[in-house]
């Protein structure tokens, strides 16, 4: 009972990951062998010399963690239709299902970083950096079945039927490749090293309807063999609308973090899209007050509707200490904020990359707007801003011509939905910016 509320508290709050898994067994520097067929028998021999007893231990914890709390949800207010919802809800589900480990040193759990906008490909290959970083690599990540059949199965505490009887567990292999020196392709991997698994298990193959999902990632020579430990990836657990550009929760949370905020302070999202800024801060930084806004009557639309389900989900959790979000959202210019000048204390936006909404030629004249606008809201000498921009060549030119009241203090590569990207940390100067209207 002690272990599994220190893995509630721990792994399974983590908000800054996109998945997570056990790690069976890392290699730094795997000699892979110059022919394909040579290599392709190397990775299924190596399936019989790893060590899978204490990684499926904590598979098991971790399903188990997910069982007591799918119980204890359906004593709640969510309605069936609601939980088939791929996002309603998501934090709760996103949250049960990277319950994971007893402290293993050799079975270390692992985490796979936010990868950025919302993507179909919740794979990414695994990085070792930063919440916030991540490398920008040529990647060829194929996520691959592998589609034979089994006669018997490997039994686990978890793998049993409501009758008690052991059941036949089934799995999947995914393979996560990036590097260009490997002379075989992600599918080959995942076929051969998943019939090796199935042979050494005598688990039943299943690409949709498995148990176990066996990951092979595969970084330049870097080889981490991993069990998954999420169904699901963890960035969609506050957003149940989604717009061409939503931005993962996981990244969302980076970005704020990175601006350190304080109790008491007003923390504004002036393009907010559908939400997933501002509602991750509410979320996680109840003792500040944000404030969400965007020209657009569709994304404040949207985002109002993830406010709504935000407000439900807590509900459902305890309805009789159910409080509201500090949170408000409106539509509004977004180059003449009606906000008092010097009222902000920080400020975080995903800025428009020019490629989905908008251009890149609207950008040169936007951006600078934009951060004249932020510096003119945001307190002289201690505001913040976090932005995040794929246009980094118009960033960096309107940033020099606001040089007098926004200083660049951090910049973090991340990659978004495959793009590279920047986040911008900038702190704001001493100097009075020009004040365009009074409102009060």
């Amino acid at each position: 009972e002690i272990e599994e509320r220190l893995v509630e508290k721990t792994v399974h709050r983590l908000r800054s990951v996109d998945n997570l898994f056990v790690v069976v067994q890392e290699f730094k520097d795997y000699q892979f062998k110059e022919n394909k067929e040579d290599t392709l028998k190397d990775l299924e021999d190596l399936v019989k010399k790893l060590s899978w007893t204490d990684p499926l231990k904590v598979w098991e914890l971790n399903n188990s963690l997910k069982k007591k709390k799918t119980k204890r949800k359906k004593h709640g207010l969510q309605s069936p239709a609601s939980r088939e919802k791929l996002s309603d809800g998501g934090e709760e589900r996103g949250a049960d299902q990277s319950n994971d480990q007893e402290d293993c040193a050799q079975n270390p759990v692992a985490v796979e970083p936010a990868d950025g906008q919302d993507t179909e490909n919740p794979q990414a290959v695994t990085s070792r950096n930063g919440v916030e970083e991540e490398e920008d690599n040529e990647q060829s990540d194929v996520k691959v079945e592998v589609q034979a059949s089994s006669e018997s199965g490997t039994k686990a505490s978890d793998g049993q039927t409501g009758e008690g009887e052991a059941k036949v567990l089934k799995f999947r292999v995914t393979c996560n490749r990036a590097g260009d020196k490997h002379s075989f392709t992600s599918n080959e991997a995942a076929r051969d090293f998943g019939g090796a698994v199935q042979e050494h298990f005598q688990w039943k193959a299943d690409m949709t309807n498995f148990d176990v999902e066996v990951l092979l990632n595969i970084h330049n020579n870097e080889v981490v063999v991993g069990i998954a430990l999420t169904e699901e990836s963890l960035h969609r657990r506050n957003i149940t609308h989604f717009g061409p550009t939503t931005l993962r929760s996981t990244l969302a949370y980076g970005m704020l973090r990175l601006c350190d905020p304080q109790p008491t302070d007003i923390i504004v999202d002036p393009m907010c899209g559908t939400g997933a800024i501002p509602i991750e801060g509410a979320a996680e930084w109840p003792y500040c007050y944000h404030i969400a806004g965007d020209n657009s009557p569709q994304a404040v639309k949207r985002a109002a509707n993830n406010i709504c389900s935000l407000l439900r989900k807590n509900e459902s959790k305890d309805s009789s200490s159910a409080l509201g979000v500090p949170l408000d959202i409106i539509q509004w210019d977004i180059c003449n904020l009606p906000l008092r000048t010097g009222s902000v204390d920080i400020v975080v936006t995903d800025m428009p990359f020019g490629k989905r909404i908008g251009s890149k030629k609207k950008n040169w004249d936007l951006y600078p707007a934009c951060l004249m606008e932020m510096g003119r809201i945001c307190t002289p000498g201690t505001g913040r801003a976090v932005l995040l921009t794929q246009d980094k060549k118009c960033f960096a030119k309107a940033l020099s011509r606001v040089g007098h009241i926004w200083r660049r203090a951090q910049t973090v590569w991340v990659n978004v939905g495959g793009l590279h990207a920047a986040v911008y940390l900038l702190r704001r100067t001493w100097e009075r910016a020009e004040e365009r209207r009074s409102f009060w």
